[in-house]
């Protein structure tokens, strides 16, 4: 693009826009391929491309083309204007399936011309019979071109003639006074191209056939019809065989060319041709912004996301687990063993601490680096609506001031990876660093406290059991203090038993407590991951049409001007 922006620049002038208009029409094309009709989607790019490949020719040449109907005189004003009779040379054009060129200097328009796909045995090159002296000196820079006619019974014909249409800088249509309302012309080319007034003449040829007094009514009656085209072009009146109104036709030829100003009026035509095609397919005219994702919105879809992965399972799952593990710790060691014949919630869905990552999550598969699927139950039906439901509030709500084609390419986006997602949440939800691989200190002093309590007990049955076994030779010999050897050890078994139960009841409490705030730190930990998941497979591609129908518009407002 920076080459046709020098290109441009050398072509029309420094001081013009158009560069900046066909790189917004090229970024409008990028952005709308694959959103919007493939069809005006190409006619925008092929414009671009015409465009860059008109500004890299010559600037100093201006390209006129004639066309008319079989009969219209075209090729007589064709060799009125070239001075020469090149229709009579049969070997300079042995079929009307090609245009004739006639090219006057400065320099020689071979590329130009062979750009245009003129045979080189179709090419007039007038610079070798002129000089700066010559009456035709002022046509330097002229490439007159004599299409086929439009309304031949060959189709080439009239494919050469559409091509041609698109690559001339200045359209001069020729009528004769029979054929100048035919429908064929008006549907095919002059209503179609209303907006290029400024490069297109019509010229009502043959006025020699017409009573002298009847010319301006013919005149009139064909600016008429060029008003019910939208069509604002100057209409001449000719003769080719008398030469009347040559002289004007020729001078505002000339006047076109020394402007030097018709490539550009017709290539900014084009751009804002197809922009305006381009444009109601955008939602610009609409004159309203897209929408962006609302926090409420992504928080539903996040939140039927979260309970379709099995979030709240694993919460509940996760708050079981932390009080089965802070029991072991902080009850009563003689009722611990109780608690092991409880399976671990987070065993059976697969989430524990593994040897291999060191962090709560699914264990890593050392042989494969894989991570293993979680036993989570899967979505249920209701759960699955939700979801879908919730993917379509953001769609909607991303699109709504879209036109209908980026509102189907979001919708397209936003579900676009669906099939990805389910697999996505259950490896979010597996890879999620729960915290439960680091326990609470309280647990570990408690245990510690548990353990001395225990130990106080065992020293004080130890105490009761000498006592019995020594009793009958305590009793045989009494003494004062004999009464405090069972009542100090009955002290410590009891005491150390009553103060590890309800240390472990208090724990119990304690721990429901610290389970439940556990639990809720993990469920938010799961759903920043389920967040993430949907940030990317449903978010972001729905943002990335977002900035796609930016750039398409703002690319559009450049072409546009």
């Amino acid at each position: 693009m920076a080459g046709l922006i020098e290109a441009a620049r050398r072509v029309v002038g420094r001081g013009t826009d158009l560069e900046s208009r066909v790189a917004g029409l090229e970024q409008a094309a990028d952005a709308a391929r694959g959103r919007v009709d493939d069809a005006v989607v190409d006619e925008a790019s092929a414009v671009v491309g015409r465009a860059e490949a008109r500004l890299r020719l010559s600037g100093e040449h201006t390209i006129v083309a004639l066309g008319g109907s079989t009969g219209s005189g075209k090729s007589s004003l064709f060799n009125a204007l070239c001075g020469l009779d090149l229709a009579a040379v049969g070997l300079k054009r042995p079929t009307t399936s090609w245009a004739l060129a006639c090219a006057w200097g400065p320099g020689a328009a071979g590329d130009l011309l062979d750009w245009l796909g003129i045979p080189p045995r179709h090419q007039i090159d007038r610079m070798s019979l002129l000089d700066t002296s010559s009456p035709e000196a002022d046509l330097q820079g002229l490439v007159l071109l004599d299409m086929p006619d439009h309304d031949s019974t060959e189709v080439s014909h009239h494919l050469e003639v559409e091509r041609l249409v698109t690559l001339a800088d200045v359209l001069v249509w020729v009528v004769d006074p029979q054929k100048y309302a035919d429908a064929a012309l008006h549907e095919r080319f002059l209503r179609p191209l209303r907006s290029y007034g400024d490069v297109m003449m019509v010229v009502l040829n043959h006025i020699d056939e017409i009573p002298a007094g009847a010319v301006g009514d013919a005149v009139a009656d064909l600016e008429r019809l060029l008003v019910e085209d939208g069509l604002d072009a100057p209409v001449l009146a000719t003769s080719a065989t008398r030469g009347d109104g040559l002289g004007e036709l020729r001078a505002a030829i000339v006047e076109r060319v020394a402007r030097k100003r018709a490539a550009r009026q017709r290539l900014t035509a084009d751009v804002k041709r197809a922009a305006e095609a381009l444009l109601p397919l955008t939602g610009g005219e609409s004159g309203r912004e897209p929408d962006r994702v609302t926090r409420d919105v992504r928080a539903g879809l996040v939140d039927a996301c979260a309970a379709a992965a099995g979030v709240p399972q694993v919460a509940d799952a996760i708050e079981a687990s932390s009080l089965r593990r802070a029991e072991q710790l902080t009850g009563w060691p003689v009722t611990r063993w109780a608690t092991r014949l409880r399976p671990d919630p987070l065993r059976r869905l697969h989430l524990d601490v593994g040897a291999a990552t060191g962090s709560t999550g699914a264990s890593t598969d050392l042989s494969t680096g894989a991570v293993p699927r979680t036993s989570i139950a899967q979505p249920t039906p209701v759960q699955r609506a939700r979801v879908d439901a919730a993917v379509r509030a953001v769609a909607d709500e991303a699109s709504v001031a879209l036109a209908r084609p980026w509102q189907e390419s979001v919708r397209r986006a936003s579900v676009g990876r669906s099939g990805d997602l389910a697999d996505a949440l259950d490896r979010a939800l597996g890879t999620t660093d729960l915290g439960l691989a680091r326990r609470p200190l309280w647990w570990r002093a408690v245990n510690v406290v548990q353990w001395l309590l225990m130990l106080v007990a065992v020293v004080g049955l130890i105490g009761l059991a000498a006592f019995v076994a020594m009793g009958s030779t305590w009793l045989a010999n009494p003494g004062s203090d004999t009464w405090r050897q069972p009542v100090v050890s009955s002290a410590l078994l009891v005491g150390g038993v009553v103060l590890g139960l309800l240390l472990g009841l208090l724990c119990a409490v304690l721990a429901r407590r610290s389970a439940r705030r556990r639990a809720e730190r993990a469920e938010a930990r799961l759903h920043d991951a389920v967040g993430h998941v949907v940030d990317d497979l449903v978010l972001a591609p729905v943002q990335s049409e977002l900035e796609a129908h930016a750039r398409c518009r703002a690319g559009l407002a450049a072409a546009l001007g």
